[in-house]
């Protein structure tokens, strides 16, 4: 992320040389994951959004925010994803918290929210690219879901995972 360096927030640059560094670690040299990482972060290197000036909107599952960091930079877990996880910390406070749109169960809103990094409504408000978090308390079940972009996930914290 170095180009773009002198022309972002310091923690967002900081944020998106630990993801890159992380995600990269885990794709595989060849991989499909692989080149849509460096799509992405090509991209992120190539142009450089305006700062957003919105506020943050906590959500009920905000309060386990600080927990699930915690356990993200426990120091039992991968290097690389404590990285990801600190500079993540120091732009957490910024981020505006979101239910999924379309979710109608208030249980289910109260256990989950999303947030934009970089794209529209983020810390960096971008057209061209995004990147999100999505926070869920423990035992909370993703609804099945499918859209077109392409998607890129690195889990912070344990739990378990599946693609449909």
């Amino acid at each position: 992320m170095q180009e773009a360096q002198g022309r972002r927030d310091p923690a967002v640059a900081a944020f998106l040389g630990a993801l890159e560094a992380a995600v990269t670690a885990y794709a595989a040299d060849g991989s499909e994951e692989r080149r849509a990482a460096v799509r992405v972060f090509d991209r992120c290197r190539r142009l450089t959004g305006a700062a957003s000036t919105a506020t943050a909107l906590p959500q009920p599952v905000c309060a386990i925010l600080p927990d699930a960091l915690a356990v993200a930079r426990d120091g039992r877990r991968p290097a690389l994803r404590r990285g990801v996880a600190a500079a993540f910390a120091a732009l957490a406070p910024r981020l505006q918290w979101r239910p999924r749109a379309s979710a109608t169960d208030p249980a289910f809103r109260d256990a989950h929210a999303n947030a934009m990094l970089l794209g529209p409504g983020g810390i960096e408000a971008r057209e061209d690219v995004q990147i999100g978090a999505t926070l869920m308390a423990p035992n909370t079940l993703y609804p099945n879901h499918s859209h077109p972009p392409e998607e890129v996930y690195l889990a912070l914290t344990p739990g378990e995972w599946w693609n449909v």
